[in-house]
């Protein structure tokens, strides 16, 4: 008989099991809040959840959740986090995914996996989702140890907001999520040293500016991330440069400043596109110089020196020759090229921009045609009016996008966020769920689609649940009105599968334990706002707008930028 003990291990306090490390890891990077759905693969890190000091919001749809986590960094500049399940509720993240990659939104995706022992063996709820997003992420992760889950999500974190920043997946096993281990995070992440412009090619862009006559700004979503807003303000007076915007830029400059012009591209305004075409130099400040903006390449200000200051080399050179290439942080870049330009004004070319304008339409609803209907115009137009252009605004994609721009004056940085690259249907209702939990004090409108809006609807339940105040305008023309428009102008108003049956949007708000309101004329539409303000939840407002209105003008696609579709009743300059 064995005088052998049987000698036990003693557990070590300092382990922990991987899922308990991923709630300490997002602690530890100051993360509040996170959007997700349970499911198998992630079920030991929701079991871990209610130990730490982190926010769940239960989304209806994974594809709500990348929205919500989007829709927070936008609006908050810190690093959005949405957690899904493995197969289905990792795939249903994919376009949310890749509409941050598309503009730069800093997020941070993690999902369940299953075992590691399965992979590669088609098992229940199994997908490579690693591989489904190496095209849409600035990284991906696949974690089958519960020791690297600290480190990958520390990595993931500086990733996604250094340099450009985006979207990064981290898919994390069942079993890394059930092992054990020490919390060691391991080196710091390698920090890329600050890019600076080279000098030389900041006295040949000062040489460049100095010496223009007619010059314009086109700032991007850049001046927004590196939080330049105010730096602009200052290079653009002291230089006396008129500036314009992208659709993704709109805030970065005041639009009620003089030397505001407005929204560039497609839909932008006409006499911005008419300027662009008789500049001398383009001062494109991050932006990557995209096909809604340049029209047709080959006649894209064939006139102007270009200058483009831009954080990711990859966008330089690769649209737009450039003259001049400030490869560096935005914000440096303008804090180098401010003492370096020479102050002055520009009259000759400024009162030529006043003469452009004198050409086109005002952007004023006054000279649209009322005849008694309601007007999309008029509803963004009042909106802007009655909250003093001091509301938060997420838009969804299509017709009410541009009006948007077009009509609500946006002064403050980040009071606009929308989906530009990806043009990403049901991104507003989701996207501003997010943005509600960064930004708390802010009043927050949707202003969305009837199609979009039907995409991710069932997220009303989200705002019930939560307890969430936004407030939703809905641009109700019965169609899908972009589409409908394009094939008004280009095939013969045949309009195949967009006009659009609708539930009935107010019954649809009460079902959801939500305040639902109709609006059919422009008188209403104080009223109607100002109950939706009044209001402590979300409210949902149906305006029943003219059916076949279009956005004006509109540059066909790759055609000049001077080829605009205007206005019927517009005379011609």
């Amino acid at each position: 008989m064995s005088n052998a003990v049987a000698i036990q291990e003693t557990p070590d306090p300092a382990q922990k099991t991987g899922a308990q490390l991923v709630w300490e890891a997002l602690v530890r990077e100051g993360v509040e809040v996170v959007f997700g759905y349970p499911g198998g693969a992630i079920m030991p890190t929701y079991d871990a959840m209610p130990a730490y000091p982190v926010r769940h919001v239960l989304v209806r749809h994974e594809q709500g959740a990348a929205h919500m986590a989007d829709g927070y960094a936008r609006a908050s500049g810190k690093v959005g986090v949405a957690i899904a399940t493995s197969g289905p509720g990792a795939t249903n993240l994919v376009t949310g995914i890749a509409t941050a990659m598309m503009d730069s939104s800093p997020m941070v995706c993690i999902t369940g996996q299953v075992g590691s022992t399965l992979l590669g063996s088609d098992a229940f709820q199994e997908i490579d989702i690693t591989g489904i997003t190496l095209p849409i992420t600035k990284h991906n992760y696949l974690v089958t140890r519960a020791e690297d889950v600290a480190p990958v999500l520390r990595e993931a974190f500086h990733i996604a907001r250094s340099g450009r920043p985006g979207p990064v997946l981290v898919d994390i096993t069942k079993d890394a999520q059930q092992g054990k281990a020490r919390l060691e995070e391991g080196p710091a992440p390698r920090q890329r040293k600050p890019h600076y412009a080279p000098e030389l090619a900041l006295r040949r862009a000062v040489a460049l500016i100095d010496a223009a006559e007619r010059p314009l700004i086109l700032a991007g979503q850049g001046v927004l991330k590196a939080e330049a807003s105010e730096l602009l303000l200052q290079f653009a007076e002291k230089a006396g440069i008129p500036v314009t915007a992208t659709l993704l830029g709109l805030g970065g400059f005041p639009a009620s400043h003089p030397l505001s012009l407005g929204m560039m591209g497609m839909h932008g305004e006409a006499w911005v596109n008419n300027a662009m075409q008789e500049a001398d130099l383009l001062i494109a400040l991050g932006m990557r110089f995209d096909d809604r903006v340049t029209g047709k390449l080959a006649t894209f200000a064939v006139n102007a020196k270009k200058i483009h200051a831009e954080i990711d080399p990859a966008e330089i050179n690769k649209n737009v020759r450039a003259d001049v290439a400030l490869q560096g942080d935005l914000r440096r870049t303008l804090e180098q090229l401010f003492p370096a330009v020479r102050q002055r004004q520009r009259p000759a070319w400024l009162e030529r921009i006043v003469a452009l304008k004198a050409d086109c339409t005002r952007r004023d609803v006054q000279a649209l045609p009322e005849d008694g209907k309601l007007l999309a115009p008029h509803v963004l137009h009042d909106l802007w009016r009655l909250t003093e252009g001091k509301a938060l605004v997420v838009t969804d994609v299509g017709q009410h996008q541009m009006w948007e721009a077009q009509y609500y004056k946006h002064d403050r940085p980040r009071s606009l966020i929308t989906s530009g690259g990806l043009g990403t249907m049901g991104f507003a209702l989701p996207a501003a769920i997010g943005a509600r939990f960064a930004r708390p004090a802010d009043e927050i409108w949707v202003v969305v689609g009837d199609g979009g809006f039907q995409m991710t609807s069932c997220e009303l339940t989200t705002c019930a649940q939560e307890g969430l105040k936004v407030n939703v305008a809905i641009i109700n023309n019965g169609y899908l009105g972009m589409v409908r428009q394009w094939q008004e102008f280009f095939y013969g108003r045949r309009y195949v599968a967009t006009p659009l049956k609708s539930p009935d949007f107010v019954m649809l708000a009460q079902a959801h334990g939500l305040c639902g309101l109709r609006v059919t004329r422009r008188d209403e539409i104080a009223a109607a706002v100002a109950r939706a303000r009044s209001e402590p939840g979300t409210v949902v407002i149906d305006f029943r707008v003219e059916q076949e209105e279009s956005v004006y003008p509109m540059v066909p696609a790759n055609t000049d930028l001077r080829e605009m579709i205007r206005r019927p009743f517009e005379e011609e300059g």
